[in-house]
C-alpha cells in the first residue's frame, strides 16, 4: 500500500495564499511522516505563528474577550467583594442609619407647622409601634381601599381601651396598608399636649389639638385627619358598656367636613375594649392627678407596673364606605338639623359594623 500523503496543519492556509511561482516542497519531504525531515531528522511541527510571519498569509481574527461570569444571586451564594449579598445590605443599612443620625444631630430635617416629623415617624416611631401592631395585637385591616388615594378626608372612629392605643394602631394601619402610602393625622385631647415626653412624641407623630381650626387647616392641605368623637367618655367607659358608642359630642367634626367638602370615612375598631378591662374608677385619685378618670382593672394597680401591660387581644380595624359632603352648599355647615342627621348616620354605621365584627369574631384572643 502506497504511503499516505500527509498535509501539514497550515497547508490549506499556505496553499490559498501562495501564487503559482511559489517553491514546492521536495518529494522526499512530502512523503516523510509528520515531524521527520528528508534525512529522518526530527523537525518541529508547524505552528500557527509561523504562518503568521508569512507576508502573504491571511491575518488571524482577534479572539473575542470572554464575558465576565454573572455573580450567583442564589440565597446561599457567598457575597462578593463589591458588597453584594447580605453583607452589602447590612452595610447599606448601617450607612443609612449613620446618615440619619447625622441629620438629626445637625438639625438637617424638616417639620411642618404642627411639629410633624415625617422622617422620624417613618424610620423610628412606626418601627417601634409595628411589633405591637403585627405581633402583639395581630391587627387585621379591612376596607382600607375606602380611604381616598389623594385629597383630604376625615376618618371617624370609635374610642375605647382605657389608654388611647386604638388611635396609634389605626395610624399604623393606614401607614402600612394604604396603597397610596398615606399618613393619618390624629386630633388629640388637650391632656396629651400637657404631659411631658408624650407631648413631643405626639407632635412628631403628626397629632394636633382637637379643634376645628387645626382640623380645617390640615384638610385644606389635603391631609387625612382622624378623630374619635367619643373622647374620654368612650375611652374611660366601664367594661360592662364595651362596644356601646357614647354620644358623639355636638357634631363639630361634621361641620368641619362640610366646610372643606371632604368625605367622612367611618372606622370601627374591635379588640381594644378588652386590653384593660376597666372594672372601677377611682375619682379621688383622678381629681388629685388631674385626670378625667383613674382606671381600676383586674391587674392595675394591684400588680404595679406589670399591671400596665395590655392584654394580647386580637384586633380588627374596618374602614367603611365614605360619606360624601361635597354636594352640600357652603352654608350647610351652619345647619344644625343637617349636622345632627349626618352625625347620627356616621354613628349608626360605626355601631352596626361593630356588632357585625363581634358576631364574626371567634375569640377575644384568637
Amino acid at each position: 500500500m502506497a504511503d499516505a500523503k500527509v498535509i501539514p496543519f497550515d497547508d490549506d492556509r499556505s496553499r490559498g495564499s501562495r501564487g503559482a511561482g511559489s517553491r514546492r516542497r521536495s518529494s522526499a519531504a512530502e512523503s516523510a511522516p509528520v515531524g521527520e525531515g528528508p534525512g529522518g531528522e526530527v523537525q518541529p511541527l508547524p505552528v500557527r505563528g509561523a504562518a503568521a510571519q508569512d507576508p502573504a498569509a491571511e491575518p488571524e481574527e482577534p479572539e473575542e474577550p470572554e464575558e465576565p461570569e454573572e455573580p450567583d444571586e442564589s440565597p446561599g451564594a457567598r457575597p462578593t467583594a463589591e458588597g453584594g449579598g447580605e453583607d452589602g445590605g447590612l452595610e447599606r443599612r448601617v450607612a443609612a442609619g449613620l446618615s440619619f443620625l447625622r441629620r438629626r444631630l445637625t438639625g438637617d430635617y424638616e417639620v411642618d407647622d404642627f411639629g410633624y416629623d415625617a422622617e422620624l415617624t417613618d424610620q423610628v416611631l412606626m418601627s417601634l409601634l409595628r411589633p405591637m401592631y403585627e405581633k402583639y395585637f395581630r391587627v387585621e385591616v379591612k376596607g382600607v381601599e375606602n380611604i381616598p388615594a389623594q385629597g383630604g378626608a376625615l376618618i371617624v372612629a370609635n374610642h375605647s381601651g382605657t389608654l388611647p392605643l386604638d388611635g396609634l394602631m389605626m395610624q399604623v394601619a393606614v401607614h402600612d396598608h394604604h396603597p397610596a402610602d398615606r399618613h393619618l393625622r390624629l386630633l388629640a385631647a388637650d391632656l396629651v399636649f400637657v404631659l411631658p415626653v408624650v407631648n413631643e412624641l405626639a407632635r412628631k407623630l403628626g397629632h394636633t389639638l382637637a379643634c376645628a381650626e387645626d382640623a380645617e387647616r390640615l384638610l385644606a392641605k389635603g391631609e387625612l385627619v382622624g378623630v374619635m368623637p367619643e373622647g374620654f367618655k368612650g375611652i374611660g367607659k366601664p367594661f360592662g358598656e364595651r362596644y356601646k358608642l357614647q354620644r358623639f359630642g355636638r357634631g363639630g367634626f361634621v361641620s368641619t367636613a362640610l366646610r372643606q367638602g371632604v368625605p367622612i370615612v367611618p372606622c370601627s375598631i374591635v379588640g381594644a375594649e378588652e386590653i384593660y378591662p376597666m372594672i372601677g374608677n377611682s375619682k379621688t385619685l383622678a381629681r388629685l392627678l388631674g385626670f378625667p378618670y383613674f382606671p381600676l382593672t383586674p391587674t392595675f394597680p394591684w400588680l404595679g407596673p406589670l399591671g400596665a401591660v395590655p392584654l394580647p387581644t386580637k384586633w380588627t380595624i374596618q374602614f367603611g364606605e365614605p360619606i360624601p359632603t361635597d354636594g352640600y352648599a357652603p352654608e350647610a355647615a351652619e345647619d344644625p338639623v343637617l349636622m345632627f342627621n349626618l352625625t347620627d348616620q356616621v354613628r349608626e354605621q360605626i355601631q352596626h359594623t361593630l356588632y357585625k365584627l363581634l358576631v364574626q369574631r371567634r375569640s377575644v384572643f384568637f
